[in-house]
């Protein structure tokens, strides 16, 4: 639960809570968390009582409702710790609860959300499947109407949070004979239904601490109350406001973890001395740094820009996924370049900067893989030039704009 003198902060004395806790709390805390191998139960519990859970959902379903700005601030300062520690919050701050608060009933709202934003009701967002990742109108998994409730079969993989979730929120095909993205709805799924099994990968490849999981389900019912806003067939449409949503988070995430990693990287090379002084004063060293800082700085003005423009009431969603693409790739960078200028403790030892680097390289993967994003990109821009000579979101002045 929120603790109540929270919700008494304003935006700059929560963004200063969030930056202490960040540095006090969980950098401090990432020894414990590799050793155990998850994240501990009272960092968990500090993160409820901090709101963290609670960022994005309004205050009048109990959440602290800071804008799309101030949730990228925000992001940028609680991931200059291991990005595991957001992804235990990541899927109710982003796809689930706005999926519900956009697309969902009234009723839906109120059941869900303020067990959301307290952090007392932990949810998964269900799309990815073996045979549906980037094409997910192509999914298999079914719901079937049977009297007042659907029955659901099929699995899940790659999904975040799917050994901790209380609630799935599941995407199904609800028509068979609609093979496309029309014959596909969301529902909400109790984890603990009949038919229900989840399964935790054997090896991580990064974000060890929070594995992904697969969701299997076999004949599983869930009530046609649970049919997300009550209209069939929206399923992908409803999806699409988290995805933009958690994409932008991704990016902010990003810069988080790079400002991190040049942080750690240049107080390792100050202070490591080789040719007679610190390594920090060599030319070839200070190019890299450099030229880090710029990408690091091109990416936070990037996310910022897009908050800004969400916060105005339009979804800029080609800039979204240029900002994700961009920073998701950047932080990659940067990340391979600080290994090498760390050398030895790059590879071998406790140095925080080889972790990151493993976590960050899922980032050019989770919410939009980056190859998919250069296609969708591309395409937009073509279809758009041969509409009105401008690109996707543009800032430019048209005629149109001063009719």
């Amino acid at each position: 639960m929120i603790d109540p003198a929270i919700r008494a902060l304003d935006f700059d004395a929560y963004l200063g809570r969030i930056a202490e806790f960040t540095d006090s709390e969980l950098i401090s805390g990432e020894s414990e968390m590799v050793s155990k191998g998850a994240v501990p139960q009272h960092i968990l519990s500090r993160m409820a009582e901090l709101g963290l859970f609670g960022i994005s959902i309004p205050r009048r379903y109990g959440g602290l409702e800071w804008s799309m700005s101030q949730q990228v601030r925000l992001t940028f300062e609680f991931t200059r710790a291991s990005c595991v520690y957001r992804s235990r919050f990541s899927t109710v701050i982003g796809l689930c609860s706005q999926a519900v608060l956009d697309h969902g009933t009234e009723e839906q709202r109120q059941r869900l959300l303020p067990a959301m934003a307290a952090g007392e009701l932990v949810t998964a967002f269900a799309l990815t499947e073996e045979h549906a990742g980037s094409d997910a109108a192509h999914l298999r998994t079914t719901a079937i109407r049977r009297g007042d409730h659907y029955e659901i079969d099929g699995s899940k993989r790659y999904i975040t949070n799917a050994a901790w979730a209380d609630i799935f929120l599941v995407f199904a095909r609800t028509d068979p004979n609609e093979p496309g993205a029309e014959g596909i709805s969301a529902l909400l799924v109790d984890a603990d239904a009949p038919g229900v099994r989840t399964a935790l990968p054997e090896i991580m490849n990064g974000h060890a601490e929070a594995p992904v999981g697969e969701i299997v389900f076999r004949s599983t019912p869930t009530s046609a109350g649970n049919l997300l806003g009550g209209v069939p067939g929206r399923g992908l449409v409803q999806a699409l406001r988290g995805i933009n949503h958690a994409r932008l988070h991704v990016a902010a995430t990003c810069v988080g973890q790079a400002t991190r990693m040049l942080e750690e990287t240049t107080r390792y090379l100050n202070e490591r001395h080789q040719f007679g002084g610190p390594l920090s004063d060599l030319g070839a060293v200070q190019a890299d740094l450099g030229r880090s800082f710029a990408e690091l700085e091109a990416g936070r003005s990037m996310t910022l820009e897009c908050a800004q423009a969400f916060d105005a009431g339009t979804v800029p969603r080609y800039r979204i996924a240029a900002a994700k693409l961009y920073c998701s790739e950047m932080a990659s960078q940067v990340a391979d370049r600080c290994v090498q200028l760390l050398g030895g403790a790059g590879v071998v030892g406790p140095h925080p900067v080889p972790r990151m680097w493993r976590d960050v390289r899922a980032l050019r993967i989770y919410e939009g893989s980056s190859p998919v994003h250069e296609r969708n990109l591309a395409k937009a821009m073509i279809k758009q030039v041969a509409a009105d000579g401008t690109l996707p979101d543009t800032f430019r002045v048209t005629r149109r704009d001063t009719a």
